[in-house]
């Protein structure tokens, strides 16, 4: 890496935002032409879950991007040694791989770096449009407003902050804790646009939230809470490369309980493979950091289990129901093949996937229902903000 080159540039900035745009282009050309005689709600429904769906890649494309080492294939921000794309930072980026052909910058991770820039700026621009079209629809009521503006505009709000972490996930050289932070940025992102997307499809179908007993809710509540602790716990393993630290299943290194170092393992603010103290961080410690999150598994196994079997006997949520089954299913056996098969690729980026959409499908599930002991009516419902 040049340590010359700025670890911000801002000189392609335009030329990326432009990039952006031609990104974003596609999708929105496609909603307007798959419905060209629709409501503006229902246009605005279309794209919100197509803004979803792409945010869902995007994560996805953001853990290859991690699990591929490619994360510094750019090592300045939000360009590539000053040029909006790996085409005019050939020769830079020719002279560190020559340098250190196994090292963080090569042809391919720059390509794969700043892939993942664009479309991170294309879901930004999606976003912007989705913000301006919401205002535009609340100004005129045209069709109703099921979602309150001010939504998309905390989306826009949050994207640009993710947009600031994976700055300086890049800056501060893949820092742990940022790292982490910016892949739960990721997922609040997609709970953002998750729970708009219920509310325009709930004034779509005209329906109504479904009671849930006390019971059920709560559960539900309890597991979604699980989850994000579980996913926290997930990148913290990923970050700082501690899957391989146990290779063996269900013991880690032959034993149940071997030698950890909780204190060093969940030092959070600390460099990239050291501790607090400047140290290189030690086995222990990352076995600590792997055997937490294999512990904490069970309990969320039990109870997305517990909670699929449950949601399972309300009709209008046996869908998702099935689809906490199945990735609760998938998340044990990509996390187990993440050990005895050494870390695949594919295992990997499926193993975040999944992360990503049992997180989405609570959110979901918690858009869908409400406790037992509260009426909402479907009127009031396409009248009213997120905040119902």
């Amino acid at each position: 890496m040049d340590a010359t080159q700025p670890l911000y540039d801002l000189a392609p900035a335009l030329r990326l935002m432009l990039m952006g745009v031609v990104v974003a282009l596609g999708p929105l050309a496609w909603v307007w032409v798959r419905n060209p005689q629709a409501s503006p709600t229902r246009r605005l429904r279309a794209l919100t879950l197509l803004t979803l769906f792409l945010t869902f890649d995007l994560v996805l494309f953001g853990a290859f991007t991690r699990l591929t080492d490619s994360g510094l294939g750019c090592p300045d921000w939000p360009g590539c040694y000053g040029n909006a794309s790996p085409v005019g930072a050939h020769a830079q980026i020719s002279a560190a791989q020559s340098a250190m052909p196994t090292g963080p910058v090569t042809h391919g991770k720059a390509w794969v770096e700043m892939v993942h820039r664009y479309l991170a700026t294309g879901v930004g621009v999606l976003i912007l449009t989705l913000t301006v079209l919401t205002w535009l629809q609340r100004k005129h009521n045209q069709g109703g407003v099921p979602v309150n503006p001010w939504w998309p505009t905390l989306t826009l709000f949050w994207v640009c902050l993710q947009g600031a972490f994976g700055a300086l996930t890049v800056t501060m050289k893949l820092f742990p804790a940022i790292v982490t932070l910016h892949l739960l940025g990721g997922l609040v992102l997609l709970c953002l646009l998750c729970a708009q997307a219920v509310r325009h499809t709930q004034a779509w179908r005209e329906t109504t939230p479904v009671p849930l007993s006390s019971a059920t809710r709560g559960l539900l509540v309890v597991v979604y809470a699980l989850v994000w602790a579980q996913v926290a716990l997930g990148g913290w393993v990923s970050t700082n490369y501690a899957v391989l630290a146990c290779n063996t299943f269900p013991t880690c290194q032959g034993s149940w309980w071997p030698y950890m170092e909780f204190r060093a393992g969940f030092e959070l603010w600390r460099e990239l493979g050291m501790t607090a103290a400047g140290e290189h961080i030690g086995f222990g410690a990352l076995t600590a950091i792997h055997y937490t999150h294999r512990l904490f598994a069970g309990a969320v196994f039990l109870g997305l289990g517990l909670l699929a079997w449950r949601l399972n006997r309300v009709h209008a949520l046996r869908g998702q129901a099935r689809w906490l089954a199945g990735l609760a299913l998938m998340q044990f056996a990509t996390g187990l093949s993440n050990v005895v098969l050494d870390w695949p690729l594919a295992a990997a980026v499926l193993h975040t996937g999944g992360a990503a959409a049992l997180v989405a499908v609570l959110t979901w599930a918690l858009g869908e229902s409400r406790f037992a002991g509260r009426s909402v009516s479907a009127s009031k419902l396409n009248a009213s903000s997120l905040s119902a």
